[in-house]
């Protein structure tokens, strides 16, 4: 594992969200639109606010951590808002876009009756819903594997994407039931479930709103305290060098993910016992720390100098 394997391998499924949550977000608002169902085009636009978050997370740790010690300094001091423009505008559509379909739901419910959907909304509706579920199980593995915080996080917002896209089926289900029975109630589920989606598309707007001001201050807290968590794992006897650490917070608590190198002549079972022994003393120190996750791989000092796996068994140490 190289030490580029760890962002490239989490960007590639952030990436790979955003890219699913657009394409869905077009084909539901596309087939919604044709097909005057304000619920669906109501949770495609729910689907490109989650590609619109995903993407706007990038933007901070790249522009954070690629910056030299006196360029962040500069940034602490002249940039409170660690995310770039595009992310501020990305909210603003948003929120803008939610709006406008609330306003929309609520002009059909108290409006003349409305008209019921037709059969490819619901067909779309449901493979839409199970694609997301792939989407969500193919990224939620990928997460657990590697922070169990992290994956718990993206759970809830799924769990809230889930929630939507339910509250949506059951007003095109509800709609097309009232249209075969009669009953004319039931075709008001369709832009009952647009405003109910609506208010997800808001509140999703408005947590982007909120992360993109304080998103910073997380950025410049884990820079300062990089340092002091790197200084204590380099004490662990056994560890060669850190490949890789990052530093994110939770409210009050503090996860910190780490890839180390050691010894590539030791055994598996010895590399996680001083992975082990690292996990232990920062969570003993530190005591905002309150999940660590650690990986240890064999050191490669690269060429031209020699691997300790090419050295002879009587000269092999154990570097410190």
């Amino acid at each position: 594992m190289t030490r580029e394997h760890i962002p490239s391998a989490q960007a590639a499924a952030t990436w790979s969200g955003i890219a699913g949550n657009m394409g869905l977000a077009v084909i539901k608002a596309g087939v919604g639109y044709m097909a005057n169902s304000k619920s669906l085009l109501a949770d495609g636009l729910y689907s490109a606010s989650e590609a619109g978050s995903a993407l706007a997370g990038l933007f901070p740790s790249k522009s954070v951590c690629h910056k030299s010690k006196a360029r962040r300094e500069r940034f602490k001091e002249h940039s409170r808002v660690a995310r770039p423009g595009i992310s501020v505008l990305l909210s603003v559509l948003i929120l803008m876009g939610g709006l406008q379909l609330a306003i929309s739901a609520l002009g059909s419910l108290s409006g003349s009756e409305p008209e019921a959907p037709g059969k490819s909304v619901l067909l779309v509706a449901v493979a839409a819903l199970a694609v997301k579920e792939a989407i969500f199980q193919f990224q939620y593995r990928f997460f657990r594997k590697r922070n169990q915080s992290q994956a718990l996080a993206y759970a809830q917002q799924h769990r809230r994407a889930l929630y939507c896209s339910l509250t949506v089926l059951i007003g095109i289900i509800g709609s097309m039931a009232g249209e075969e029975t009669g009953l004319s109630m039931l075709l008001y589920l369709d832009p009952t479930a647009a405003l109910i989606a609506s208010c997800f598309v808001l509140h999703k707007g408005y947590r982007m709103i909120v992360d993109t001001v304080y998103g910073s201050l997380v950025q410049e807290l884990e820079q300062e305290e990089a340092s002091d968590f790197k200084e204590t794992v380099q004490r662990v006897y056994g560890i060669i060098t850190i490949e890789h650490l990052v530093a994110r917070e939770q409210e009050h608590d503090v996860t910190i993910e780490l890839v180390i190198s050691v010894n590539p002549r030791i055994s598996i079972l010895e590399a996680q016992e001083i992975a082990n022994r690292a996990k232990t003393l920062l969570l003993t120190r530190f005591s905002h720390v309150k999940e660590v996750q650690i990986q240890a791989i064999p050191y490669d000092p690269g060429y031209p100098y020699k691997s300790n796996h090419e050295l002879p068994d009587h000269e092999a140490t154990l570097i410190q």
